[in-house]
């Protein structure tokens, strides 16, 4: 007995993902959230409808992808950093090996001097993955299961977002036109 095959190219191809993301990689964090939509408009409860059928779904979800990108991306940041406060070792681990090795750059290159202590760049950084390593390895379980909380919680709140935001009036007229 074989297992259901979902053409994962055909939903992504429908969905225009790749094109997406490689808008979002040519632009700078300044100018992605220049365009952020005010609040009234993103959470505009009078838009909210039901789609009558899945070419619906998907047409919303085509238009607000790019309308509100700015304002997914907040979103994706916000359960971000709620993910990350949430899980205090994966949290430390992070913290120590950004700080760690920020500043092991301060040095450039200059050994550490601490009274008799003496240590190299290369000292330092070894002393830091001996000390990183072990606790990734225990925060790694943590790691997994925020990463897959995350993309859950931004997939069921962006995509549900997307899908149940009527177009504006203008704008769902003027597809029809062509």
């Amino acid at each position: 007995m074989s297992g259901i095959r979902i053409p994962l190219d055909v939903l992504t191809s429908r969905l225009n993902l790749s094109d997406r993301f490689a808008g979002m990689r040519s632009q700078s964090i300044g100018s992605r959230f220049a365009n952020l939509k005010p609040i009234s408009e993103f959470l505009d409860l009078k838009r909210l409808s039901k789609p009558a059928n899945f070419s619906e779904v998907q047409s919303r979800v085509n238009y607000n992808l790019g309308h509100f990108s700015s304002n997914y991306a907040v979103v994706f940041s916000i359960l971000s950093l709620y993910s990350l406060l949430t899980s205090w070792l994966l949290l430390f681990v992070i913290v120590l090996v950004i700080g760690g090795m920020w500043g092991i750059g301060k040095l450039d290159g200059r050994d550490l001097d601490i009274g008799v202590i003496r240590a190299t760049s290369s000292q330092l950084y070894t002393a830091l993955l001996i000390i990183a390593v072990p606790l990734g390895l225990i925060a790694f379980p943590s790691l997994i299961s925020t990463i897959l909380w995350l993309f859950g919680a931004s997939g069921v709140s962006i995509l549900g977002h997307a899908s149940l935001m009527d177009k504006p009036i203008d704008e769902a007229f003027s597809g029809e036109a062509v």
